[in-house]
Order: structure tokens, then sequence, then C-alpha cells
């Protein structure tokens, strides 16, 4: 049970960990400054958004996300929202394979290169469906959260005043709500997928509560980080190079790496939320719907990493408010809707 819990624990951490959150751009979109508050919330909003949705895909025995919005929603707006995600993970797929590009850029390699190499093998990997993208998560995410919080803590520690938080004004709490909802689309699609395969209530809090706290102490001391080089952020399309700029070129190689592989598997659960939606629609192996979905995307990494976190996610944030707010009132609105046991 642990073992299994630790794993899905892993894939929903992986799923959130891609290229707008592993590089800080993200987390600085919505947090900076006067967000501690706004960090710990979103840590426990995290917890029962991912709790509620995983309990209900399994009551439900779902294999996509449409039955589990349904639920939340009703039909219609289930309609609407279906379209959202859809149109989500598309554009965040995108948004990852535009990050991968520009990280290999680190090495002075050429953007396309990056782009070309990470749709290569995120075909590559569905040729094992989702045993492939849970072994990928399992090997990838521990070495990149250990490494990540081992380079901000090193930061922390090395800069002048050492870690500190302020907890007199905190003004950005609302953040929290359109952080969590914007995270909800991706949450939503990967649970449901996975929720037929839970053997053990137990499963679910391991992974539930787990990537809730993970996501909670890497974001606040990733955040109080960024806090400190703030003025160079402008600099870098891809702001953990600024928190890296004064360490050793192989710790930079290192980590550049490592947050390629966060990009992936992040495109990987996206893609696997696409595919577990239409599976019942194409006979296509999933490998051959990966090269379809990663083809028709190039287009649009043309545009740039920044440019398109800094546009598109504020918007799905708010646009998922309605969302959030379903998912957290649906164990108490539960008269005609399925049991959660």
């Amino acid at each position: 049970m642990i073992g299994r819990g630790i794993k899905w624990m892993l894939l929903l951490t992986g799923t959130m960990i891609g290229a707008g959150y592993a590089s800080g751009r993200e987390i600085w979109q919505f947090f900076g400054a006067d967000s501690v508050v706004a960090i710990l919330l979103f840590s426990g909003l995290f917890m029962i958004c991912s709790y509620v949705i995983l309990k209900l895909s399994i009551s439900l025995k779902a294999e996509n996300y449409v039955v589990v919005l349904e639920a939340l929603l009703g039909k219609r707006l289930a309609k609407a929202y279906d379209k959202l995600i859809i149109l989500y993970l598309f554009l965040t797929t995108g948004i990852m394979i535009s990050g991968g590009g520009a990280t290999l850029q680190t090495f002075e390699l050429p953007y396309w290169f990056g782009i070309g190499l990470m749709c290569i093998l995120l075909v590559v990997l569905f040729i094992w469906d989702l045993d492939g993208l849970t072994s990928v998560n399992n090997f990838l995410t521990p070495m990149l959260i250990i490494c990540l919080v081992v380079i901000l803590i090193i930061f922390q520690w090395t800069s002048e005043g050492g870690f500190s938080l302020e907890w007199g004004a905190q003004s950005n709490w609302p953040s929290a709500l359109t952080f969590t909802a914007l995270n909800l689309l991706p949450v939503v699609a990967v649970l449901s997928a996975i929720g037929t395969k839970i053997e053990h209530k137990g499963e679910v809090w391991i992974a539930t509560i787990g990537s809730g706290l993970i996501l909670g102490g890497v974001s606040l001391i990733y955040n109080q980080s960024l806090l400190r080089v703030a003025d160079d952020l402008l600099l870098y399309e891809i702001p953990l190079f600024s928190i890296l700029s004064s360490y050793p070129s192989i710790l930079v190689f290192a980590m550049t790496i490592l947050l390629w592989t966060a990009i992936f598997t992040t495109a990987a659960a996206n893609i696997l939320g696409l595919i577990s939606r239409f599976k019942n629609l194409f006979t296509a192996p999933g490998w051959l719907l990966t090269f379809v979905i990663v083809t028709a995307l190039i287009p649009m990494t043309t545009f740039g990493f920044s440019t398109l976190v800094g546009f598109l996610y504020p918007l799905y944030g708010m646009l998922n408010l309605y969302l959030l707010g379903s998912v957290l009132l649906f164990p108490f609105l539960q008269e005609d809707q399925p049991k959660l046991r």
C-alpha cells in the first residue's frame, strides 16, 4: 500500500512540477512578495481538492475526467469545462515543449533541437502508456525535488541575512485561490485516469497529503529565494537560472538536466489526460496519438516560453475559480451525488 501510495504521490507531484513551476516562472507569476500565507493556503487547498477528486473518481470508477466533471458541475457545465480542459492540456503541453527548447539553450543548443528531442521522447514513452509514465516519475521526480530543495536551501543560507519569512504583510493571499484553480485542470485529468487503479484507501491519503506537503514546502522556499534575486529576473527566460548564476557550472549543468526532465514528465502527464479522454473515440495506440498531438503543437512553440506562461496561466487561473468552488463544496452538497466512501 505504501509503495503504491508513493507512486501516485510522485505522479501527482510530477504533474505539478513542470516547466512553469520548476523553472520558477509560475511561482513568480502568482506569488512573490507578501505570499507566505498564500503558499500555505495553496498547500491545504491542494490536499483537499486532490482528495475529493481522487475519491470521486474511485467511487465513479472513472476512466477519464468527463464523469468526474459531470458529478462536480452537472452535465451542461461539464461540457464547457471539458472543452476548457482539452484546450488547457493541449496548450500547456505546448508550453512544456517550448520550455524544453528554452532550457537546453543553456548548453548553447538550438531552441528547435530541444523541441525536437522532447517530441521524440514523448512519443517513445507512450509505447508503454501509463506504466511508462509512472516508471519515469518514480525515478525522476524524487531526484528533481531533492536537488531543487538542496540548491534553494544552500542559496538561502549563503545569502546575506539567511533564511527568513516576512509575516507582517500578507496581502497576496488571494493568489492561493487562482494558483490552486489553475492547477485543478491537470489534477482532474490525471487523477481521473488512475481512479480505477487504486486498491486501498491508504493510497489516497499518501498521494494527496504527501503531494500537498511537498508542493507547499518547495513553493515556500522557492518563492523566498526568488525574492532575493527579484532585480535580476527580467534578464532570464527561466528564473531558476538567476539563482544558479553564481553556482559552479557542473551544478548548473545537473540542474538544467533535472529541470528538463520535470518539463518532460508534466508534458507526459498532460498527454496521458488527453489520451484517456479520447481513447474511446480512437483505437490508435498511445504513441501514435502522442505523435499527432505533439506535431500539432509545434507551431505554438514559436511564441516563446515566458510569453506563453505569462498570458495563459493567469487566464486559466481565473476561469477555473468556479471549478475550485465546486470541488471544495462537493463533500457538503452530495444529496444527489455519488457518496464518497
